[in-house]
């Protein structure tokens, strides 16, 4: 899924001299949304007359510039709703976002509830705990008893009525805890009421019918399968509604609404392999659905689901392709159409002896996990416990072919001293290795290395990346309320803004106060926005380009803050002017010195748009800024005679007074005549620190702005 959503905003301009000001609605340009615990990235913050309330009755949240981000990935939907932004000059600027749209557009990911029979699981742990204790139980292995429905009414159905049930929030990322069986089983390990299962894959009972081929035009909609059988397996109800379950979970989970992932699981008996992955037109596809009495062909099959609750959010997913996936087996009877539905003809019940899955999916690592945790979860079922027959994947167009599940452990190495020194422990290894055990590790000290544990990953752990997440189990395995406390390093400081910041902050408030209107516009632009449309050459040696850009509208990142303040305004042309707006922040340059290649700097830019020039106000702000900062302006005579230079190279002067002034220059920039460079000696040190004056016509033509404007920027590192 897209990680961001963009939306468009409205704010209120500062308040006019004599009276209050008239409320108008601004575009911000560009304000976006993380989708993972909504994380607002600022784009404007604007002073503003008094705060805004809620348009549609949903609540408000309100934050500081210091808790937002400024991000940008893609151009911002014209359809989403405002998001206010109001501030009271010179108090930090605040944001307000309604929350109602953000539940909507920005759905939060939140934690899976798995409901398991009470009675049932404490049968399976071989104990019967209350409430509290069970609760602690989770505590300590990292999930949450979220409700226990003992003292709940409950449903009563043919006169019994339902067993009180335990709501347990799951990890997202432990999908082999997605069902009971699982729950159970880790618990287990954990308690070391049992050990690890030791998973195998067999010899299948018909090598020659456990084989899927796949055709070539299967690349073109879901290229991927996988299968695996489930031999002699005994469902109860119980167990048979929790394997239905698991497939729903791991379908809204994991798979992404089966856009990723789609599983079909079907009783072996009533098909015969070997079977072939097809992609064939809709029209050619026929077979009765599952629950179904008619056939149907594709078609048919899209317009009957098309509003069904459940099954009609699937459809999008390939009713637009030319072809659909389709598995037949070997007498060309229907399996199923993944990602949409089951043939009615091989369906599973409570009797089923043989379970035939296959999966089909986009995604090969997610298609390997899927696989993973259905056999591991219900093969101890199986007659022969944890054992599971494998199927041949034949790609007879590639010459490719593979066995699916594989079900073999992972090993990594894991550093002791780094799990001693993350945990606070000063175990031996042989005694992590003891308690890794309890999360269905296997592990030993390294033959090749007495610092490393050789750890082996069970096939359901698929959330194990890297050893920190050994190191997070091991802190579990030994209680984190067992874990020795210390106090802070006596070298530690307390956190305090930087210096740059703090001068920043002097400066917007100075800005603010003044009547000018604060804005955050996006640090990527394109390369004409940064170059062409403001009459400067690009010499190769000054801008970050991106290698890859998506759009055109992101190609570099700025070296000025004017292209960002004129896409503001011309966003926001249809209001009233005179617009003033100002922006701190940071533009970057290339830099060869540097590790990175690049480095930041923290700029100060303004913009006037109006019928008159605004040279003057322009000027008079840039007299307010640096008077604030203690910079005294020195007249011609007492600065340095630069001419015409664009050098902004320190020089050292100290014969002359500290302080800034302006000399003219001519630049394509600007209107002939019209434009000055801003100089700065301080302690005998002198530089050229920015620039300001009347934008040249060529540069508002290409901004599509009719009056003229007046620009301000300057560099504020210099005065740290």
């Amino acid at each position: 899924m897209s990680w961001l959503e963009y939306a468009h905003g409205c704010v209120h301009w500062p308040p006019a001299v004599d009276g209050p000001a008239p409320k108008r609605n601004m575009v911000i340009y560009g304000f976006h949304f993380s989708c993972l615990r909504w994380v607002a990235f600022a784009t404007a913050a604007f002073a503003a007359p008094q705060p805004r309330s809620p348009s549609n009755g949903c609540d408000e949240v309100e934050m500081t510039p210091t808790d937002l981000l400024k991000q940008q990935l893609h151009p911002a939907p014209a359809n989403l709703p405002c998001v206010h932004a109001v501030a009271s000059p010179p108090s930090i600027p605040k944001i307000s976002t309604d929350l109602c749209t953000l539940e909507r557009l920005s759905p939060i990911l939140t934690m899976p509830t798995i409901s398991v029979n009470k009675y049932d699981l404490y049968k399976a742990l071989g104990q019967n705990f209350t409430t509290q204790e069970f609760e602690d139980l989770c505590f300590e292995f990292g999930i949450e008893l979220d409700e226990d429905t003992e003292n709940d009414d409950r449903p009563i159905v043919n006169g019994v009525q339902e067993p009180p049930q335990l709501k347990i929030e799951i990890p997202a990322n432990r999908y082999d805890m997605l069902c009971f069986e699982g729950i159970a089983l880790m618990l287990n390990i954990f308690r070391e009421k049992v050990a690890a299962p030791n998973y195998k894959v067999v010899e299948p009972k018909n090598p020659e019918a456990s084989v899927i081929t796949v055709a070539q035009d299967t690349s073109k909609i879901r290229p991927l399968v996988a299968g695996a059988i489930l031999r002699n397996i005994k469902f109860t109800q119980e167990s048979y509604d929790s394997f239905i379950g698991l497939q729903d979970k791991l379908h809204m989970n994991l798979a992404r609404q089966r856009t990723l992932v789609a599983i079909g699981t079907h009783d072996l008996d009533t098909i015969e392999g070997p079977f072939t992955y097809e992609a064939l037109p809709a029209k050619d596809i026929k077979f009765k659905p599952l629950n179904q009495t008619k056939e149907m062909d594709g078609e048919e099959l899209m317009q009957f689901y098309e509003s069904d609750k459940h099954l009609g959010r699937y459809l999008h997913i390939i009713k637009d392709s030319p072809v659909y996936p389709v598995i037949y087996d070997k007498n060309r009877t229907v399996c199923s159409l993944p990602p949409i539905i089951n043939g009615d003809h091989s369906k599973i019940t409570v009797n089923t002896k043989n379970v035939f899955i296959e999966m089909t999916a986009t995604d090969a690592t997610k298609l390997d996990i899927v696989c993973d945790m259905m056999v591991t979860m219900f093969s101890q079922y199986c007659s022969e416990p944890f054992t599971v027959e494998p199927v041949k994947i034949v790609s007879e167009h590639n010459g490719a072919s593979r066995t699916t599940p594989t079900l073999a452990p992972r090993t990594i190495d894991v550093e002791i001293d780094y799990l001693n020194a993350c945990t606070g422990l000063s175990e031996t290894p042989e005694k992590m290795c003891q308690l890794l055990n309890k999360m269905a590790y296997i592990a030993k000290p390294s033959d090749k290395d007495s610092n490393l544990l050789s750890v082996s990953i069970p096939v359901t752990r698929a959330d194990v990346l890297h050893q920190c997440d050994v190191m997070e189990d091991l802190a579990i395995c030994y209680g984190y309320n067992n874990l020795p406390r210390s106090s802070p390093n006596k070298s530690a400081t307390i956190g305090a803004p930087l210096m740059i910041n703090k001068l920043a902050d002097i400066v917007r408030t100075e800005a603010a106060m003044s009547g000018w209107s604060e804005v955050m516009p996006l640090i990527l632009c394109s390369h004409d926005e940064n170059f062409g449309w403001l009459n400067r050459k690009d010499d190769g040696k000054t801008a970050v380009k991106l290698a890859n850009p998506k759009t055109a509208e992101y190609q570099v990142v700025r070296t000025s803050l004017v292209p960002g303040l004129l896409k503001t305004i011309r966003e926001n042309k249809k209001h009233s002017v005179p617009i003033k707006i100002f922006e701190s922040a940071d533009v970057v340059f290339k830099d060869e010195s540097l590790e990175r290649k690049a480095r930041n700097e923290r700029h100060f830019a303004a913009a006037w748009y109006g019928k008159t020039s605004g040279f003057e106000v322009v000027h008079g702000l840039l007299d307010r800024v640096l008077l604030m900062l203690r910079t005294a302006f020195l007249t011609h005579d007492e600065g340095l005679k630069a001419g015409k230079s664009v050098d902004f190279k320190v020089v050292e002067n100290p014969s002359k007074p500290d302080g800034y002034w302006i000399e003219e220059i001519d630049e394509a920039t600007f209107f002939a005549g019209h434009a000055a460079a801003i100089y700065l000696r301080l302690g005998g040190k002198e530089a050229r620190i920015g620039e300001f004056g009347i934008l040249h016509p060529t540069v508002l033509e290409k901004f599509d702005l009719r009056y003229p404007v007046s620009t301000l920027e300057i560099n504020l590192e210099v005065f740290l």
